[in-house]
């Protein structure tokens, strides 16, 4: 019967069988980059160049649901004034900022 292998082709065979094992994981990790690890860091690219374009007089958007112009700027943090109340300034960090609308704009 030919199902029987001799020594050489049970070699060949499981060499074929390693290569494509390290194969499949090489895909799984590419697939894994692409899908998980690439979008993430196009998002924190695109969060970095919109904080480092703020500017005072700006309306921001604050991760806790805040609305508020932009009064001052320090290296990594902002003084927003909320409300039309001119005496609710509150200093916080640059990165409780999720949305910038520039102070030009509708």
């Amino acid at each position: 019967m030919g199902i029987l292998l001799t020594g050489s082709d049970a070699a060949a065979a499981g060499g074929m069988s390693l290569i494509s094992v390290l194969l499949m994981y090489a895909v799984v990790i590419g697939a894994m980059w692409f899908f998980l690890m690439r979008p993430q860091s196009k998002e924190k690219k695109r969060v970095a160049a919109m904080l480092s374009a703020l500017e005072v007089g700006d309306c921001v958007l604050t991760t806790s649901g805040f609305y508020g112009i932009v009064i001052d700027i320090k290296d990594d943090m902002v003084i927003v004034e909320f409300g039309s109340n001119k005496n609710c300034r509150i200093p916080m960090e640059k990165s409780a900022i999720s949305r910038v609308e520039k102070a030009g704009e509708n």
